[in-house]
């Protein structure tokens, strides 16, 4: 079946990535309604959840997501509680874990940044309910907002230049469309505005050459504009487990952003069904199972379904 997407030409939003981070976008888009390459997060150095999946099916994920949480410039450990204090110490170390997988492996390397606001705030500050840190006075040139927020960026620029030769689907401001997060807290056409700064930002002033931009919002007012833009994207996490091949989410998300981009489920709580992708071939390019009991356990993925993606031919794995 052809793409659902059609035929594009394919063209970075940077336009001086690297060879290899073109090489994985052509990767995606020609794999996208075709296959669907399989995906994990991890988020502490043993990375459980890989072992897991190995121990049922014989197999690992092609793309593994990595956490940088703990690198957050701005943590609060004098005002935090155990849970988020035991959270950072075990995302601790994870950039050399990535670094390592990186060298060693064919697989493709995922980022989320669960951002601990850059001024103010107490425990697991990326939450808005746990920061007064206002999103929008990043907007307003001068502001120490803004001064905080771009310093943050430095920071975190140095880690991603540590993969210089490295592709890596960067994912910033995820789930925008919510209020959950601080960069989302004012809506989601001020994150879309944040999502621009950084793009301009590590793009034209540090030369982080080898990213991919993946947008992850189905808000079309917010939608930054196909030229800063790589991958579009989508959580999902349903209340209930039935079969799905997430293709109403697909559609959404193409309305709600770009249909001239490859799409990605870049986080989920149950896998999609192998079996019916290989009836519709709605194009994601992967998937992206969140960390811990979402993996490991049968709380929201069987054994079976496991087994079924990673058994089928329609799966990429690595």
């Amino acid at each position: 079946m052809q793409n659902l997407q059609g035929i594009f030409m394919v063209q970075t939003a940077n336009k001086n990535a690297i060879p290899v981070a073109k090489k994985l976008l052509e990767c995606l888009y020609e794999i996208s309604g075709k296959k669907i390459i399989t995906g994990q997060h991890t988020q502490t150095v043993p990375m459980e959840e890989i072992n897991f999946i190995k121990s049922i099916t014989g197999k690992e994920p092609k793309l593994r997501g990595f956490e940088l949480l703990s690198y957050s410039p701005n943590i609060n450990y004098a005002e935090s509680d155990s849970e988020c204090l035991i959270e950072v110490e075990e995302n601790k170390n994870t950039v050399e874990q990535a670094l390592k997988w990186a060298s060693e492996s064919s697989g493709i390397l995922t980022f989320t940044f669960h951002w601990f606001s850059p001024l103010g705030g107490k425990g697991k500050s990326f939450y808005s309910k746990n920061t007064d840190f206002d999103a929008e006075r990043i907007l307003v040139k001068g502001t120490e907002e803004r001064k905080k927020f771009f310093s943050d960026m430095d920071s975190i620029a140095e880690i991603l230049k540590k993969f210089s030769n490295v592709p890596i689907l960067w994912r910033p401001f995820h789930e925008s469309y919510g209020d959950w997060f601080w960069w989302g807290a004012k809506g989601p056409v001020v994150a879309g505005k944040l999502y621009e700064l950084m793009f301009d930002y590590y793009t034209n002033v540090h030369k982080l050459n080898n990213l991919l931009w993946v947008w992850n919002s189905d808000v079309k007012e917010a939608y930054p504009g196909d030229d800063k833009v790589d991958v579009v994207s989508i959580d999902v996490y349903r209340p209930e487990y039935e079969p799905t091949d997430y293709s109403a989410e697909y559609f959404k998300l193409c309305e709600g952003s770009s249909k001239n981009k490859v799409c990605a489920l870049a986080e989920v709580g149950y896998i999609p069904d192998v079996s019916i992708l290989e009836r519709t071939h709605i194009p994601w390019a992967y998937y992206m199972t969140w960390s811990k009991e979402f993996c490991i356990g049968e709380k929201y993925n069987t054994k079976e379904s496991l087994l079924k993606m990673y058994e089928s031919p329609y799966a990429v794995t690595l």
